[in-house]
């Protein structure tokens, strides 16, 4: 009997690591948040959840190993497929964690913007003494402009780059470590571009929200390797119109309103 194929053996191994990782990474999410009590939960509700920079910045790494690994596995896979066919013809073989690197790095460097803006939101709110409902309708508008992202050219634009990896290789390819860690960066700056507004609309549902952060993921994943990725992408955008909108009419039918309302914005 033939042995097993070692390029196919070793993306199995990385598969499942960048399973185990984002598994792991819910868990702690997770574990965190049913480990809260009722004022913690409270502030999970806030925009920097009551958190220092560090530890925001943390939490928010853990989110995006959960949120994005299993969506850009099939990019990370490609990479290393390359590399692998590189080596078999005796050229430099590069870890594929260097272009994991570099695509955390993007993701790492929005958090601290993040973490900017929840501070600056969270002044905003206090100085002009905002009451729930307020706060409730700009979330409101936050979605309706996540959702007119969604039909939007840049993101067709973004969400192609994404959804072909092959594609992707041909035509950013770069030699060496760096090149790697550029690589890693460039394909970390298509996947922002097709969702940053996506976890932007997650302040106002509740950043720690298990369930909001599950269908982000769901959707991400779905637009990125689905044949019908852009069609989906589509149809949440409409479905994200029409909540905001519904949030502007009927603000309390934000997930973040009762929590808000028991603060001291009301």
């Amino acid at each position: 009997m033939a042995g097993a194929d070692p390029l196919a053996l070793q993306r199995n191994i990385i598969l499942a690591l960048l399973i185990a990782v984002a598994a792991a990474a819910w868990a702690l999410l997770v574990l965190q948040q049913s480990g809260m009590d009722a004022g913690m939960s409270m502030e999970m509700y806030s925009p920097t959840m009551g958190m220092t920079a560090p530890v925001f910045l943390a939490v928010w790494i853990i989110m995006m190993v959960a949120m994005m690994f299993p969506t850009a596995a099939p990019m990370i896979l490609m990479f290393h497929r390359v590399q692998t066919g590189k080596m078999g013809r005796g050229e430099t073989f590069v870890s594929t964690w260097a272009f994991v690197a570099g695509y955390m790095l993007v993701w790492g460097a929005t958090g601290a913007l993040a973490f900017a803006g929840a501070v600056a939101g969270e002044l905003l709110a206090a100085q002009a003494g905002m009451s729930a409902a307020t706060a409730a309708r700009i979330g409101g508008v936050l979605v309706i402009v996540a959702g007119a992202y969604q039909l939007s050219p840049l993101k067709d634009l973004c969400l192609a780059k994404c959804r072909t990896p092959l594609g992707f290789i041909l035509t950013s390819w770069r030699d060496g470590h760096w090149g790697a860690v550029r690589m890693g960066l460039t394909h970390g700056l298509y996947c922002l571009g097709c969702c940053w507004l996506l976890f932007v609309a997650l302040f106002p549902l509740g950043m720690m929200h298990i369930a909001a952060m599950a269908v982000v993921t769901l959707l991400v994943f779905a637009e990125k390797t689905l044949p019908a990725g852009g069609r989906i992408a589509k149809v949440s955008g409409i479905a994200l119109l029409l909540y905001g909108a519904t949030v502007l009419v009927f603000p309390h039918a934000l997930p973040t309103f009762q929590a808000a309302d028991g603060m001291t914005m009301n």
